[in-house]
């Protein structure tokens, strides 16, 4: 129920302006940062509304000592003889006139709280389309209304805008969990339309997805009815495992419990993938995505073997090893027609190169047995239907290997919207999703902000935040430190996402836009509580979302 709460205050060092106003809270009012406030005009009855940046208490003392004198010159028990004048008061940042009229508030115009229906024309969010409202999360006022908020998903997955980034310290600021409700979201509301891959970085979070969360209570149940959204799991889900050649792992690499990947394997939504040097030669300048060139000598070393004719006759990576022996041979530096590389280059690049495929994860080629589920992951992707959810497990790869299955994710997916396949593929191939969207965490990790050069990984995702969402490539994205991201790609996510943060990371220029209580605030938010900057929106939102409705496997949350 909407009260009065208050006066518009207009003094001669604290004048109202097209932007802000000030107002004094009665004194039983309790007010929070992130409340939205109305005023009517009493010109035209055009409502104001504001949001609630900042809430002071003043008195008419002079000093901090004349508090002290009053109170017997410090006994904290005795009552001052004279009471003393105070009030509280609260500044508001203007977001929205019903009328357009932005003249400054009057002193003495009335504040009064909001409901629902005020909260919704104040964000502007009566103006979005249902068939492209995406649910967002539940805005708690202190008044006790709960708003549920939705995005413009044109501005989420295109065409007005796309993309979105999520940050925050580990655990508290529940990043995953987060994007994992936007996408299950999405996947209801969009249903064919979207095709979604998952990169699993972490333990078996997300290696479970496909199976109900058995221990969410009813409340938590009904954070999902109040924003239209059912609390089931995800569906279509397919897993795709690192190969790793041991038996006693069902020859993958992953932190999957036996029980559930043989029952995976048994439901048939499970494969594993591997590399062969036939099909994917071509992919492993990937493997250095984030290793410094400062001298570009990878880069030269890569055109070499794509252009030299010797290594056009490998056929598998033992031969392709034996080969850069020859190369790493001082006595043989000269005499192989690469001698502006220096042989303490090559030696390193075969070292980079050693370190990565010598892991099981590249064989010679694909196994035919059936106990393998071997294939190639670029394949998969190649056929991804809509409704899909792809999840690629790489939590157990290192980091080279890691940019190397990301980088393999990024190019398949930009190969099969640019319909870069073969002609039987081509008749075969059932329609393409109108939106693919691709998930990974730890984005510090593929397009760090002291990056130095344009790595082939860099640059894919450069083109997917620059121009994916005219082709629908869409990214998700997640890292602890904004800061630590690369700023063309964070600049470009239409939609960004804060959790729990330090005071550390708050002081960076990322966060110089953010009123400085509502920074100070973020370095004391409460897991599940989130910070959204969106375009429609016009103020940052204080919110929470409803608890995961998968099953979050054995790894602590």
């Amino acid at each position: 129920m909407k009260q009065i709460i208050g006066k518009v205050s207009a003094t001669e060092k604290s004048p109202s302006t097209c932007d802000d106003f000030s107002f004094w809270l009665t004194d039983e009012t309790i007010l929070s940062p992130f409340d939205i406030v109305r005023v009517t005009n009493p010109i035209d009855q055009s409502d104001t509304y504001g949001v609630v940046q900042d809430i002071l208490h003043i008195t008419d003392s002079p000093s901090h000592i004349s508090n002290f004198i009053s109170s017997d010159f410090g006994d904290a028990t005795a009552e001052s003889m004279t009471r003393k004048l105070g009030l509280s008061y609260a500044k508001c940042s203007v977001i929205h006139n019903t009328k357009e009229n932005y003249m400054p508030l009057p002193d003495g115009a009335m504040v009064s709280t909001t409901d629902e229906n005020d909260i919704m024309i104040a964000l502007g969010l009566d103006s979005i389309p249902e068939e492209s409202a995406i649910p967002a999360g539940l805005m708690k006022a202190s008044n006790d209304v709960i708003v549920p908020i939705k995005y413009n998903g044109d501005f989420i997955v295109g065409p007005e805008g796309a993309h979105v980034n999520v940050s925050g310290i580990s655990g508290l600021a529940t990043k995953t969990s987060y994007i994992m409700f936007l996408l299950k979201a999405i996947q209801y509301k969009l249903d064919n339309d979207v095709a979604m891959i998952i990169m699993n970085v972490k333990g078996d979070d997300l290696l479970h997805i496909h199976q109900s969360n058995d221990v969410i209570t009813d409340s938590q149940k009904a954070e999902w009815e109040a924003l239209g959204v059912p609390c089931e799991p995800f569906d279509n889900v397919r897993y795709f495992y690192p190969y790793s050649g041991r038996r006693d792992s069902l020859f993958t690499n992953s932190a999957i419990s036996q029980e559930d990947l043989a029952e995976q394997f048994n439901d048939g939504i499970a494969s594993t993938f591997a590399y062969t040097f036939e099909h994917d030669v071509d992919k492993i300048s990937m493997l250095f995505s984030n290793v410094d060139d400062p001298n570009w000598t990878i880069e030269s070393i890569l055109n070499f073997i794509e252009t030299n004719p010797e290594f056009k006759s490998i056929s598998d990576w033992d031969g392709f090893k034996e080969k850069l022996k020859s190369y790493v041979n001082k006595a043989n530096g000269k005499s192989t027609g690469s001698a502006e590389i220096p042989v303490q280059s090559w030696r390193r690049f075969s070292r980079l190169i050693n370190n990565s495929i010598n892991d099981p994860l590249f064989q010679n080629s694909i196994s035919e047995k059936k106990e393998r589920h071997q294939g190639y992951l670029s394949d998969a992707i190649m056929n991804i239907e809509g409704g899909s959810a792809f999840v690629v497990d790489i939590a157990g790869l290192n980091e080279q290997l890691q940019c190397l299955v990301f980088g393999d994710v990024i190019q398949s997916v930009y190969e099969l919207k640019h319909g870069d396949f073969d002609d039987l593929s081509r008749k075969t191939r059932k329609q393409i999703p109108k939106r693919i969207i691709i998930f990974v965490d730890e984005l510090n990790k593929y397009a760090p902000s002291t990056s130095g050069k344009n790595s082939p990984l860099l640059s894919n995702l450069l083109d997917i935040t620059e121009r994916g969402r005219s082709e629908g490539v869409i990214l998700f994205s997640a890292e602890q430190f904004r800061s630590a991201v690369h700023e063309r790609i964070k600049g470009n996510c239409g939609t960004n996402v804060y959790g729990r943060s330090n005071a550390i990371e708050i002081s960076r220029p990322d966060y110089k836009f953010v009123p400085n209580v509502y920074a100070n605030m973020m370095t004391r938010l409460k897991k599940g509580d989130l910070i959204v900057q969106h375009p429609v929106f016009k103020t940052l939102l204080k919110i929470t979302f409803p608890f995961p409705s998968y099953n979050q496997g054995g790894s602590k949350k």
